[in-house]
């Protein structure tokens, strides 16, 4: 990336590819649990199916990091955004007992796009530029949030399938057009292994590398617990709000993606961006998912605080993912690199696909509300996890533990 032009200009190829990509999502996240119900799925069945997408990105984490270090992320990005239009056009003729199927391919190339990004903003950025490039990274992920909630509702709400295809075309032909050329480096970075072969044992090293690892470990429990937390919430409060007549959905979701984006933005330079373990910034943000966990088991008795909920997690889903991401690119060995963030990365896929695989079982058995109070515990759970551990989280390992 050119270092004399601003920093946004030379993220925005990047900025225009990831909020196409991450729009399809938005929309189908939205819509699929709603037609999963109508055709007579229960709460359980809507959690595996949703969950599905987050648990098989999980698996191919890891591959990816290790495949994009050793070929680079731009031939990476061009294979991967074919296999997104493949899916995108299957999702306009599939019926709702193959949504499995296609969240779990849409998962797959979700796994690699995500890393194809963060390893070129890794590779094309100055160190004092990173914080920011993977906080403007995560913010355009999150803007179709703006507008997808709504778009999902107003295409539910005409019961035409005309628009749900066409939009569907549209989002596989967008960022096939316009991604198939971006500004990614071409050959492998500095995490890569060049010149020696993809095997599975790289993978298995770095899985027994995690338990002498304490600042990877420590990440990936408190991102684990959150991430719980937000798949949770990203499955079932539309269907929450919309079976309780306690609001908008789209509202709800809309606003959400005005607050995180809004903190992306506004708060991208507060974004620890030296390589040490911040306590009191993560402490406000896991403060700020327990709030917005407990707002939502109130909200059938208290409709008001809905939106209230909206915003506090909100601010926790801003926050979390970009300072933990950029702590690690500092801390994490450079032989290992690509391989153990894509490990942290699965912990965030893991938990999230639990968020509505187990979590779903909750709300089948008992109720919504009992549902976001297991998520405000989870939060309380991440926080002691990282108290308890604050004073060993600033050394820096000089070699990869293999």
């Amino acid at each position: 990336m050119n270092e004399n032009r601003p920093l946004f200009l030379r993220m925005l190829p990047l900025f225009v590819l990831t909020v196409l990509f991450f729009t399809s999502n938005s929309i189908l996240t939205v819509l699929l649990p709603l037609q999963s119900e109508k055709s007579g799925m229960d709460h359980a069945e809507i959690g595996t199916m949703m969950g599905a997408y987050m648990f098989v990105c999980m698996l191919f984490r890891p591959f990816a990091g290790q495949l994009i270090g050793r070929f680079g992320p731009h031939m990476i990005m061009r294979l991967l955004l074919i296999a997104h239009a493949a899916c995108m056009l299957l999702y306009t003729v599939a019926s709702a007992d193959s949504y499995i199927l296609l969240r779990a391919w849409q998962g797959a190339v979700t796994a690699f796009f995500s890393m194809a990004l963060q390893a070129g903003i890794v590779e094309g950025l100055a160190e004092r530029d990173r914080g920011q490039g993977m906080t403007l990274y995560s913010l355009s992920s999150m803007v179709p949030s703006l507008f997808g909630p709504v778009a999902a509702m107003q295409i539910w709400a005409s019961e035409s399938g005309i628009w749900y295809v066409a939009v569907l075309i549209g989002l596989a032909a967008a960022p096939l057009l316009i991604g198939f050329n971006t500004p990614l480096a071409k050959g492998a970075g500095t995490g890569s292994r060049e010149g020696k072969p993809f095997a599975l044992s790289d993978i298995g090293k770095s899985l027994a590398g995690i338990g002498k690892n304490r600042p990877l470990l420590v990440s990936m429990t408190v991102m684990l617990c959150v991430s719980c937390i937000f798949g949770a919430t990203a499955t079932f409060v539309p269907l929450f709000i919309v079976k309780g007549n306690s609001g908008h959905a789209g509202l709800y979701l809309m606003l959400q993606g005005i607050v995180v984006i809004g903190c992306r933005f506004i708060l991208r330079k507060k974004i620890p961006s030296d390589g040490q373990w911040h306590t009191g910034f993560i402490s406000a943000t896991l403060l700020s998912a327990l709030v917005g966990s407990l707002l939502l088991a109130f909200a059938q008795q208290f409709s008001s605080v809905l939106y209230l909920a909206a915003i506090f997690n909100g601010f926790a889903m801003a926050l979390l993912y970009p300072t933990l991401t950029t702590y690690l690119s500092f801390i994490l060995p450079v032989q290992s690199k690509y391989a153990w963030m894509g490990l942290f990365m699965c912990s965030y896929d893991l938990g999230y696909s639990l968020g509505g695989l187990v979590l779903g079982l909750v709300v089948e058995n008992f109720s919504y509300s009992i549902m976001f109070i297991c998520c405000a515990a989870l939060a309380v759970m991440a926080w002691i996890v990282m108290l308890a551990n604050r004073r060993r989280m600033h050394h820096v390992p000089l070699a990869a533990n293999n």
